[in-house]
Formats: structure tokens, sequence, C-alpha cells
């Protein structure tokens, strides 16, 4: 079958289409056609292999493994004895390792069947941006209808999730972007948005109960005046021309030490997936309470070139990677 793979860190060019021997399924697995995957910034740090303190357990200089990718949707090829939840033929979606591949496994806890009406670039385009959305706003953030929510980074892939999910709850959203994305963002359900390149959020003089940060580069000085009494700072992801260990140092130093210091809180945030979540997701998007953005769609050899893109921080939603069978979207 054919993969991308990388035999060292570095920029794009160093991902290859190459011949790789077909995976088996593990007693616990289920192996997938791979029908459609997406690219998460995730991708890149490993890609580039930064920072470089995490090459400990990637490799030092050889990565491992030596392919890309995490979300997926597809047809379900085999399953091992253990599996209970799937079969061959079904269709399904989630997160696995080196999803740019014509075949992959992963786990049945880490699948959900993929609705009828989603089709599989949608629902590949889902599992860590829409869970990253979902969990941060309703477990970490507690959002309840009527709040006064802000996110930093709308027209993102996570941001355009974190957008419908939060109007999904009753919440009053005001999304931060880009000029050339202000009525993207409002086509979403955005109550408000603002032009980044015009004003800052921090100086609007509204408050906010939640801040949903996806790009981080404001200080935490500025976003407390900004934040309700009892609001809360979700810190989740680094924009482009942030350093992820600046982040990191944030997340676990001055993030706590500005919680601790009164009654607003701030916090760094991870997701984890997992299958309730997925078909959370998948109902939302059935529904059409969610409906995923998708800025451009590339082959399985145009990899490099979709991961190129999304790392110029630049991409509305989400960069989709389609291997045949991504069905055109159906009319609602």
């Amino acid at each position: 079958m054919k993969a991308i793979v990388r035999h060292r860190y570095g920029s794009p060019d160093v991902l290859k289409c190459e011949e790789v021997e077909k995976p088996t399924p593990g007693a616990d697995e289920v192996l997938i056609r791979v029908r459609a995957a997406s690219v998460n910034p995730y991708d890149f740090h490993l890609m580039r292999g930064t920072p470089r303190v995490f090459r400990v357990t990637m490799g030092l200089h050889t990565p491992r493994p030596p392919g890309l990718g995490a979300d997926v949707a597809g047809e379900v090829e085999a399953v091992g004895r253990n599996v209970t939840l799937f079969k061959p033929g079904d269709t399904v979606f989630g997160a696995c390792r080196e999803a740019f591949a014509e075949y992959v496994c992963t786990t049945q806890s880490r699948l959900a069947r993929k609705p009828d009406r989603v089709t599989f670039e949608q629902a590949a385009s889902t599992p860590i941006a829409a869970s990253t959305a979902l969990q941060g706003l309703r477990d970490a953030g507690h959002i309840r209808a009527g709040q006064k929510v802000l996110i930093n980074g709308a027209s993102g892939g996570v941001g355009t999730f974190a957008v419908q999910i939060a109007k999904s709850y009753g919440a009053e959203v005001t999304g931060v972007c880009s000029t050339r994305n202000l009525e993207m963002v409002r086509s979403l359900g955005a109550d408000s948005v603002i032009d980044y390149t015009r004003q800052d959020f921090t100086s609007s003089g509204q408050r906010y109960d939640l801040i949903f940060d996806l790009v981080t580069n404001h200080p935490v000085r500025a976003c407390r005046c900004v934040l309700s009494p009892q609001g809360i700072f979700l810190g989740v992801g680094v924009g482009p021309g942030g350093s992820i260990m600046g982040f990191l140092a944030r997340g676990f130093i001055a993030w706590p030490a500005a919680s601790w210091l009164g009654t607003r809180k701030f916090a760094l945030f991870g997701a984890k997936i997992t299958a309730e979540d997925l078909s959370a997701i998948g109902e939302l998007t059935e529904a059409g309470k969610v409906t995923p953005v998708i800025d451009r769609r590339y082959s399985l050899t145009g990899v490099p070139e979709a991961i190129r893109y999304l790392e110029g921080g630049h991409a509305r939603g989400k960069v989709v990677i389609a291997l045949g069978g991504a069905d055109e979207p159906p009319e609602r």
C-alpha cells in the first residue's frame, strides 16, 4: 500500500509517498481502508521534531513511527478477535497513528460510526479539532447558556468548531479573526466578530465569562482585564509565529500562578479522543448544528503541500486529504 513517510526530521520536503507493508490488526484493533484524513498542527510539529525535547520519545535522530496523520475516516476492512463494536463494511471515523496512508489500524475505543448524512471528508475533519472544541468548552470551560464567550482564532480548524458548539449551548459568541474571515465566522453563528488587524480584543472594554484562546498571543494581565470576576481562560494552541515552548511555559507557570492569585481561572487545555465524544460530535454534525469547514482538499501525494499550507497559518477551517470515496456533501 501507499503511505506518507519520513526518515528524518525537517520541512515538508522530507515527506515521501512510498510503498509500505499493509498493517495487520491486533486483537483489539480495527483495520480501516482510509477514505479521508485531515491535517493538524500536531502533524507539522511531529514532522519537524519540535520541541526538540520531545524527540526523547519520538526518536532522537530517526522519527518513529515514520508516518504522520491522526484524523481518519473510512471503511472497516477487518477486525481483531476482541473487537465487538465494529465489523467489516462499517463506515467509521476517529483517531489513529499514521493516517496518511491507504490503510491504518487503531483501537475501537478511538472510533465511532460515521453518520450516513456526513461525508468521509467531513468526518475526517472532526476528531482532534472538534473534540478539542467540545471538551474544552464543555468540560474545562463549563459553558452555559447566556454566557459571553470569546474565541480567539475563530476561523481555524478548532475555532470553526468552537463557534458552532458554543452556539449550540446557547452562549453569546464573539469570534476573533482576520478581515478576510469576518463573514465566514459570522456565517457559523458568531453574534459578533473582532478583526484583530484593527482592534485588540483585550482593549475592547467587553467582559467575557469564558475565553477560548487558540492563538495565545496576549499576556495574562491583558486577558485578566476582559474576564468576568469568575471567568475562565483556556489556552489551547499556538498561533502563527508563536513558540510552543513559550506556550508550555505559560501553561505550566504563568497561568497557574494567575489562577492562584485571584478568582479568575487560567488553564492549559488539551483534548483526549474518546468514542463517546466522537459519537456526540457525529450527532451534532448529522443534525446540522455543526458543519465542518473544509478549506482545501489534497490527494495523498499532496500531503507535503497540505502541511506546508496549514503551517503557513492562513487555513480557514480544516485541510483534508482525500483518498477516494469522499462523496459530495448531501443536500439538507
